[in-house]
């Protein structure tokens, strides 16, 4: 797979991480969501590296990072990630998360919030009970390890293609790059088990919201998400907005949960212009 910008492999604990690396400036980290790559970012990150350090690592059991027999839980992901930006010598950065790497993000800003100037989330994970229920059905005991690996070689290939909306309309090119990472010894163990530390049968069980209190003091926030979302809802960006003084919302009209991609020189203008602002106040968690 090819990857954008400058390739760097990093060794950290017990994996590798791949990552891309383009521009120069204040570093900008961009995570994927599940079953993804850094390549999510491939149309946004050259409009966002002329203003930023913009580095895209492929998460632990995605992309061509390795896929070591991990927990793959939120906490091991961010705890992952920091060590990581330890590793090429990053002590802070903005970071905005897609998805689950939405989730991850946040989880960042619980394990270690100095470390995150702005926080950027893009139709993500952890601020709602609803998810889709293909990811719900992938947690059910007996039948979830044989949906799993169907959903990965087979099912998402053919939704990219027939779903064109939902996932950001795919080049050809990137839907057969997916399907040959997700055949990587250990992608479907890494899967699973990602998506049972975050859902089970009945929504996402992990939420922000149960451990947000414990941070004394919020960084910036913004929320960037497609009106038409059926993975995880726009409401869940509408109630977070709510729920915390500052925090600001951009939502793409006709865009599905790839809002970065179907219209990403909006969202890069507005992420850059978040980043970039002042005077935009830490957000303040309301009780």
């Amino acid at each position: 797979m090819q990857m954008i910008g400058r390739a760097h492999e990093t060794t950290v604990g017990d994996t590798s991480i791949a990552w891309g690396e383009m521009g120069s400036g204040e570093p900008l980290v961009l995570l994927h969501g599940m079953w993804d790559s850094h390549r999510t970012w491939r149309r946004a990150a050259p409009l966002l590296a002329e203003r930023f350090r913009v580095l895209m690592p492929d998460m632990p059991g995605h992309g061509l990072s390795g896929r070591p027999d991990a927990p793959y839980t939120l906490t091991w992901y961010a705890k992952t990630l920091l060590a990581w930006m330890d590793a090429i010598g990053v002590k802070h950065a903005h970071v905005c998360g897609h998805s689950y790497g939405g989730g991850v993000a946040q989880w960042m800003i619980l394990d270690d919030r100095a470390r995150i100037d702005r926080l950027a989330l893009v139709a993500s994970g952890g601020l709602g009970r609803e998810v889709m229920l293909g990811l719900r059905l992938a947690t059910v005991p007996v039948c979830g390890p044989l949906i799993a690996p169907l959903a990965m070689h087979l099912g998402t290939p053919l939704m990219m293609r027939v779903a064109t909306g939902t996932f950001g309309h795919n080049e050809p090119e990137e839907i057969a790059r997916f399907a040959r990472i997700t055949r990587i010894p250990g992608s479907a163990r890494a899967f699973r088990r990602t998506v049972r530390g975050v859902i089970n049968p009945l929504g996402q069980y992990m939420q922000t919201w149960q451990r947000i209190a414990d941070v004394e003091s919020l960084p910036p926030v913004a929320a960037f998400w497609g009106e038409k979302d059926p993975i995880l809802p726009l409401r869940h960006g509408l109630a977070a907005r709510h729920r915390m003084e500052g925090a600001t919302l951009s939502i793409y009209p006709r865009c599905g949960h790839y809002p970065h991609l179907d219209s990403s020189v909006r969202f890069a203008r507005e992420l850059a212009e978040f980043l970039s602002d002042p005077l935009r106040p830490c957000a303040r968690l309301l009780q």
